[in-house]
């Protein structure tokens, strides 16, 4: 009989604030800079067999601040980046929409997560989702996933209001986040019965 092979997990990830450095609508690609623990951390999850993927609002398409084209220049050199460190994503998922579209792939709406799930094949609920902002953990909440917020970015902000939907956990960096993953797939493998 043969055996199927369980789905790889996956790590979905917001870019700005959490992957590279927040600017107010990053519009060119000699902006893009790597947070500190941004490589470290997506290679360890890289070891741990995780798949990454990015899902970003970049309602800068829909708001005519730059186009498509330089939106793609944009994710080519933070891919070299992370490439010139070991580290492949396996996709970016994006809503290019402004705000009063009412899309269903604006975060947090599930839509980018549901595309993600479609092409790259894993089951939403058993993803961890990671960012800087209250959407990111509404996303994850709405899907059944993990949430970790980053303090990078907005972070530290929302964690100081106190407001917000709570994440699982709560990491400096994605380095750290990393090491939350790792303790939290090595507890629900021993987990046992009560």
């Amino acid at each position: 009989m043969e055996q199927t092979r369980p789905r790889r997990r996956f790590v979905l990830l917001d870019r700005d604030g959490t992957i590279n450095r927040e600017r107010h609508y990053l519009s060119h690609p000699d902006e893009v800079e790597l947070l500190s623990g941004a490589l470290r951390g997506l290679a360890q999850m890289t070891a741990l067999g995780l798949g990454l993927a990015v899902v970003t609002n970049q309602s800068g398409v829909g708001r005519g601040l730059f186009d498509r084209g330089k939106l793609d220049q944009i994710h080519e050199r933070l891919k070299s980046l992370l490439a010139a460190g070991g580290v492949v994503l396996d996709g970016f998922f994006i809503c290019p929409h402004h705000p009063n579209e009412g899309c269903p792939c604006r975060k947090p709406k599930p839509g980018l997560v549901l595309q993600a799930a479609a092409e790259l094949d894993f089951s939403p609920a058993e993803t961890f989702v990671i960012g800087d902002k209250e959407c990111d953990l509404e996303l994850g909440h709405r899907v059944g996933a993990y949430t970790i917020l980053v303090t990078t970015g907005y972070g530290r902000a929302l964690v100081d209001s106190g407001t917000g939907p709570r994440p699982h956990a709560i990491a400096s960096d994605l380095e750290q986040a990393a090491a939350i993953i790792e303790q939290h797939l090595v507890g629900t493998q021993v987990g046992g019965e009560c």
